[in-house]
């Protein structure tokens, strides 16, 4: 075997020896296997049907008006403005990772005049030299060999982190979707409220003139009178307090649709109609549909790669270098090829002593990965609860709807038959039976719209649960 041969095999054994090397420093991503059973993930539930809510349009699920203001806040939302600014510098980061695999190449041009000192004039073979000049235009480059998969890594790393950012920027959306929902129908349900206290209290005002001509023909006390009167202050007396939270809830609204504080255009709650088919699908398809479990497993992965990156600085690495250029001192002739030079140099730097700065690095990194891990696992347990919460919230509520309705429509037989027993039988009513049955009514209806609020919330917070509302 000849000496060309023998260093044939030199090489190939040394490169298919850095290449195992290389396989062992940096290591290949893989979901993390969860800790619990996602099948049980949604309590109570088992569910097998993979038709799932999340997979409607926000534009199906919302009425017409709510669907304005969801289209223009996604148009204007300064939180989605931002989210959008991260995408845009994780693809700067990405595009540098793509490129630092290409060599770096400078350009370099310099002029130097010197003077000797009488002391080197009085060293030179001529004294009458005493200034000299030189001249240099040359260009050099550098370049990494990704030996053991750092940059392969760094890129991994950056495309993690852009992935990371397009799902913030999803999860933005989805929550900016259920905060215009949640704050809409809160706005509506005060509006019903304001609607049934400024009834309630024109009916009082009625019932303080009852029982003062039922003072002025001694079928009733003064007593009485203030205690009508009394009621009646005691549902007045609510309505700024429900006029102040519509205007912080339309103000609220404003910030999210990204304009100053003023009216929102709105329907009421009776027109709004609750979704009554609710399907959940099948956990699995969360990690496809829910925005924060997909954040949270690029920034595990994200982690991974750069502990990858820091494994791989307690190994060699080899740069190479090359300069090319003219030097000259007088610029006649400069471009001359006698006066060209090249060279190019390889060097192998391995790290003996860095202070502990490498260990430290990937000590860190690997921290870093086990908080990441932590958290992409306690993202899918919240996912789980959110997902229940919402499910049994809504169901509480449909319990309770069929219920206050019964206990609405006894109440208001219950005031009309205690008026008109204060009407026509002086002698046998007692008012107390009268304030109490209307501020039953009161608070019946109050909460009858609190119910139905709680429904349309549910349905929201299910829906966003799920993931939906980014599609």
């Amino acid at each position: 075997m000849n000496r060309y041969k023998i260093k044939g095999v030199i090489i190939i054994l040394i490169s298919a020896f850095i290449f195992l090397q290389a396989c062992k420093v940096t290591q290949m991503y893989h979901t993390p296997p969860q800790d619990v059973n996602t099948d049980s993930l949604y309590r109570d539930v088992n569910n097998k049907d993979s038709n799932n809510i999340a997979n409607l349009s926000w534009r199906q699920l919302f009425s017409p008006k709510l669907k304005v203001l969801i289209g223009e806040a996604i148009q204007n939302n300064y939180d989605l403005k931002v989210a959008e600014a991260r995408i845009k510098q994780a693809q700067a980061d990405f595009k540098q990772s793509e490129l630092a695999f290409l060599p770096s190449l400078d350009a370099n041009a310099s002029a130097e005049a010197q003077k000797l000192s009488d002391a080197q004039q009085g060293q030179t073979t001529n004294n009458t030299i005493s200034r000299t000049h030189i001249y240099q235009l040359y260009a050099s480059a550098s370049w990494e060999a990704d030996i053991w998969g750092q940059l392969k890594s760094s890129k991994r790393a950056a495309l993690a982190a852009l992935l990371q950012s397009e799902a913030y920027k999803r999860y933005v959306q989805t929550q900016l979707i259920s905060q215009i929902a949640i704050n809409y129908y809160s706005l509506l349900a005060y509006d019903a409220q304001l609607d049934v206290t400024i009834k309630t209290v024109a009916n009082r005002k009625e019932d303080v003139s009852t029982v003062q001509a039922l003072k002025n023909s001694d079928a009733a006390t003064g007593a009485d009178v203030v205690q009508a009167e009394a009621n009646r202050y005691s549902a007045e007396v609510t309505i700024p307090d429900i006029k102040q939270n519509i205007r912080q809830a339309e103000n609220a609204i404003c910030v999210l649709l990204g304009r100053t504080p003023g009216t929102i255009d709105r329907d009421s709650l009776s027109h709004e109609t609750v979704v009554s088919d609710l399907p959940a699908g099948v956990p699995s398809q969360l990690l496809a549909n829910r925005p924060d479990i997909q954040e949270a497993e690029f920034q595990l992965q994200n982690a991974f790669e750069l502990t990858n990156v820091a494994r791989s600085y307690f190994y060699p690495a080899l740069t190479i270098t090359a300069e090319g250029g003219w030097y000259k001192n007088v610029l006649s002739g400069f471009f001359s090829p006698g006066y060209f030079f090249a060279n190019i140099i390889g060097g192998l730097t391995q790290p003996i002593f860095n202070k502990g700065l490498n260990k430290q690095r990937l000590a860190k990194a690997r921290a870093v990965q086990e908080e990441y891990l932590a958290t992409y696992k306690k993202t899918w347990l919240t996912a789980g609860q959110e997902i229940s919460d919402a499910l049994y919230q809504y169901q509480s509520a449909q319990d309770k709807i069929a219920v206050r309705s019964n206990e609405i429509s006894n109440l208001l037989k219950a005031v009309d038959y205690t008026e008109e027993l204060m009407k026509n039988s002086y002698q046998n009513y007692n008012y107390t039976n009268v304030l109490t049955a209307e501020q039953n009514l009161l608070s019946a209806q109050l909460n009858s719209i609190t119910d139905k609020l709680q429904q349309l919330q549910a349905v929201v917070s299910l829906y966003v649960g799920l993931g939906g509302g980014w599609k």
